[in-house]
């Protein structure tokens, strides 16, 4: 099973994965694409207790349910912009928090800005008020590589240094500006406060867990070829990205939680960066393998006239400071990851 071979995977390449037992896991936004793999690793690291919280704004997934018949794990309806998660049970001594209560994907952040950007910046604040003071072990903070923008041909590949050249209006600001506002937040708490917090720069992760209605490009290629349509680019084709699988990814930010201080990081994959044209040639062919595919590949127009306003033309990490700070060496390639990805979607339909 991909699932279970993933978090072999994850623990390997963790090292220290016996780190979480007997701990408590207070999780935000924990019913996303991401939340899905963080609540699958800890649902078998034998923690204490592991509580997912989110408000559910686009969905309730199954699994989240599954889980929490668990009696270690509990599923909450719960709004991290109020306070009122300061009372919920196991809440006040949680040894690592891990904050990404905010929508991620362009069409839905874009539905809901303001949303967005009280997870961002109330959600942040109220945890970190909370937390100030108490003897937590670590603070994963989920910013993102939309912080960079749309960088110059000078700054592609993009280390952690580069400032940005980002919108503060637009369709994409709620998101992009509420994410480098958090980082700033989390500098100024970890330096006066002392608190052990990590940011996390995600670079285009995919893979088991996203919904196939996430209306990100390797969810639509996915949806396509699950149910045997054409794969449709709303683009030229041309943009280009590197692709990080998501077992990859969940092992830089594992790492990041567990430094045990003050750090920001990419996490992502660097290579290959291809078009979004390959892409969609790489999920064809697996896609043919696994599930006999035999769609086309063709262009459209979108019907949502700033689909691709402020769409950065190429995005592609420099992970040297992972890789020297904590050790994240990433080494799924594309095309692996992408039949991993097909073959997860079809043990889910069995």
């Amino acid at each position: 099973m991909i699932l279970e071979d993933d978090i072999q995977y994850l623990r390997r390449k963790l090292g220290n994965p016996e780190i979480f037992q007997g701990k408590t896991v207070f999780i935000t936004g924990a019913a996303g694409f991401l939340g899905y793999y963080f609540a699958q690793f800890f649902a078998r690291a034998k923690v204490k207790k592991l509580i997912l919280a989110d408000i559910f704004l686009l969905d309730r997934p199954r699994w989240i349910e599954v889980l929490a018949a668990q009696p270690e794990i509990e599923a909450r309806n719960l709004d991290i912009t109020t306070n009122e998660f300061q009372n919920l049970p196991g809440v006040a001594e949680a040894d690592y928090i891990i904050h990404m209560a905010s929508i991620a994907s362009p069409v839905y952040y874009r539905k809901y800005p303001i949303e967005t950007i009280k997870a961002n910046v109330l959600g942040l604040l109220n945890l970190l008020d909370f937390y100030r003071g108490k003897p937590i072990q670590g603070f994963l903070f989920f910013s993102s590589s939309e912080i960079y923008g749309d960088p110059d041909a000078a700054h592609i590949p993009t280390a952690e240094d580069y400032r940005g050249s980002v919108a503060c209006v637009g369709p994409r600001a709620c998101y992009d500006e509420s994410k480098r506002i958090g980082e700033t937040i989390c500098q100024n708490y970890a330096e006066v406060h002392g608190l052990p917090i990590g940011v996390a720069r995600p670079f285009n992760n995919y893979g088991p867990g996203m919904r196939l209605g996430d209306k990100r490009v390797p969810a639509d290629f996915a949806k396509a070829v699950v149910e045997g349509k054409d794969i449709v680019m709303l683009s030229d084709g041309s943009p280009t990205r590197t692709f990080c699988y998501v077992a990859d990814a969940m092992v830089g930010y594992l790492k990041v939680l567990t430094h045990g201080r003050y750090g920001y990081f990419n996490i992502g994959i660097d290579r290959p960066e291809i078009t979004i044209r390959d892409l969609a040639a790489i999920y064809a062919a697996a896609g043919k393998k696994v599930f006999g595919y035999t769609g086309q590949i063709r262009f459209e127009t979108a019907s949502d006239k700033h689909y691709l306003t402020d769409n950065p033309n190429r995005r592609c990490p420099i992970l040297d400071k992972a890789r020297r700070e904590l050790d994240y060496q990433p080494e799924i390639g594309v095309e692996q990851g992408v039949e991993r990805f097909l073959q997860f979607l079809k043990e889910e339909r069995i």
